[in-house]
């Protein structure tokens, strides 16, 4: 009998623990919603009575139309900030671009530039040359200033390679982005913000049956990522 006592005491207890947890402070519940109600500009009342929503449909609304505004403020930003970046590339490079050797470029992605590989490697070879050293460290220099991440992308024409450095257009190819990332890195890039990825001879910009399609297919491009502006809003960056 005391064991069943003992059985029936704690199920009572239960049931009264769950009752009050299920039960809504109403008085507290109003507090919130006028508080709610004076944050986002919004008249008490039983809902939007043009629109048939509900005080809670009514705030979630607002939250979303306030993260969206923020988002676009963001957006905008970052877009004046890559806008910055591509004319101060273009006008440090200006004269390789004059000559059709370089190309700035910004797009959804980021900002891009584009490097004929005839002026950083000699052919065959992933070393770069001293005048394409000068032009890549200033390059650094102004990439330095920004705190994006970085890709460089390295590509060949589609004329096979079988040397012992490098046995395919694969190896080439990712020895020849290595080396821009190396020189970053040496100008003060820090190597989580960089990323060096070879294509060997996938994705041409023209074709591969003229010396001089594939001469533009023998490039190096790196670019400047833009973050996604929800990315930038969790950050908290402008």
């Amino acid at each position: 009998m005391v064991s069943y006592a003992d059985f029936i005491t704690l199920l009572f207890a239960f049931f009264v623990v769950m009752y009050g947890i299920s039960s809504v402070n109403e008085g507290k519940y109003k507090v919130f919603s006028g508080s709610m109600t004076k944050a986002f500009g919004t008249k008490a009342g039983n809902g939007d009575q043009g629109t048939g929503l509900s005080e809670e449909e009514i705030y979630f609304k607002a939250l979303i139309e306030r993260r969206n505004a923020r988002l676009a403020e963001k957006y905008i930003k970052q877009q004046e900030r890559m806008k910055r970046l591509s004319e101060a590339l273009n006008s440090k490079l200006a004269s390789f671009v004059n000559k059709g050797a370089m190309s700035v470029s910004q797009n959804d992605r980021g900002v891009t530039l584009d490097i004929n590989a005839s002026m950083l490697f000699q052919q065959g070879d992933a070393s770069l040359q001293p005048v394409a050293v000068a032009t890549l460290t200033d390059v650094a220099k102004i990439l330095a200033q920004e705190e994006m991440p970085v890709e460089v992308e390295g590509y060949t024409d589609n004329l096979p390679i079988a040397t012992a450095q490098f046995p395919s257009n694969w190896e080439l190819s990712s020895a020849r982005a290595s080396s821009v990332v190396r020189l970053f890195i040496e100008q003060g890039l820090t190597t989580e913000r960089l990323k060096a990825i070879g294509h060997a001879d996938n994705d041409p910009v023209a074709t591969n049956d003229t010396a001089e399609g594939r001469a533009r297919n023998r490039r190096v491009t790196v670019t400047v990522l833009a973050a996604p502006p929800e990315a930038a809003l969790a950050d908290g960056r402008n």
